[in-house]
């Protein structure tokens, strides 16, 4: 019998019980009944946001309403609406060969921003490589904690190791979000997870650092700040119903 190398995280203290509060919010999100007609401009809505958030996490901040006029060039803005608006592509896709899938997003990710020739390729460092293999056997099967607790896992593994040159907390945040498109947590792309980080910002750059120390405590506060930025995805998504019901 092979033990999930996962389930401790349920133990720590507080873990699951925000993993369920999370859970239950999203659930309710999920409900709003803007999505039975308007399900398509919702998530479009949801994927601009969580872009520019992700760019802004990156160092690069920008007014979404400048985003959306279509008047801002950075690469790493760019890239960061390349890599939102590839995610649903890439859904099955991912499960089944998650490294590949990290490539791509890089390739998407870091155009214009680093040389070409390290597009899509990993640091030649084999510690690095060897966790990005660990990470793709939990991705493919290899645990059966909730999603969003998996999405947490893979997200601040990539923020620790920075496996790829440039943005890539922007790979890293994507391959949170398709941990829950691909698990079926958020099949349709509708939680602004960037959000939640972003409105967090100072909690989620010192949970970050918290998680890559590998201890208990740091383990934990990085899981609850995920949690807690699942809850404001979810409310990111009653709002955005509620304006596009609103504008209807």
């Amino acid at each position: 019998m092979t033990t999930d190398p996962l389930a401790p995280l349920l133990t720590l203290a507080d873990v699951a019980p925000a993993v369920e509060r999370a859970r239950d919010q999203v659930d309710q999100a999920l409900r709003h009944r803007a999505l039975r007609r308007h399900g398509g401009q919702v998530a479009a809505e949801v994927s601009l946001r969580s872009a520019v958030a992700s760019a802004a996490l990156e160092g690069y901040a920008h007014e979404r309403e400048s985003v959306r006029a279509g008047t801002v060039t950075d690469p790493v803005l760019q890239g960061a609406l390349r890599v939102a608006g590839a995610l649903p592509g890439l859904t099955e896709l991912w499960p089944k060969a998650p490294r590949q899938v990290l490539a791509k997003l890089h390739v998407l990710a870091a155009r214009d921003v680093v040389p070409e020739a390290e597009l899509g390729r990993p640091v030649a460092d084999p510690v690095v490589g060897a966790r990005l293999d660990g990470l793709a056997g939990l991705v493919a099967g290899g645990t059966s904690v909730p999603p969003p607790l998996l999405a947490a896992v893979v997200h601040g593994e990539l923020l620790a190791l920075r496996p790829f040159a440039g943005p890539s907390g922007v790979v890293a945040r994507a391959a949170a979000r398709l941990v829950l498109l691909s698990t079926g947590f958020d099949p349709r792309g509708l939680l602004a997870m960037d959000v939640g980080h972003r409105e967090r910002e100072p909690e989620y750059v010192g949970a970050a650092g918290a998680f890559a120390t590998g201890t208990p405590d740091g383990l934990r506060s990085w899981l609850r700040h995920c949690m807690t930025a699942t809850e404001v995805a979810a409310a990111q998504l009653t709002v955005v119903g509620d304006d596009v019901l609103a504008a209807a």
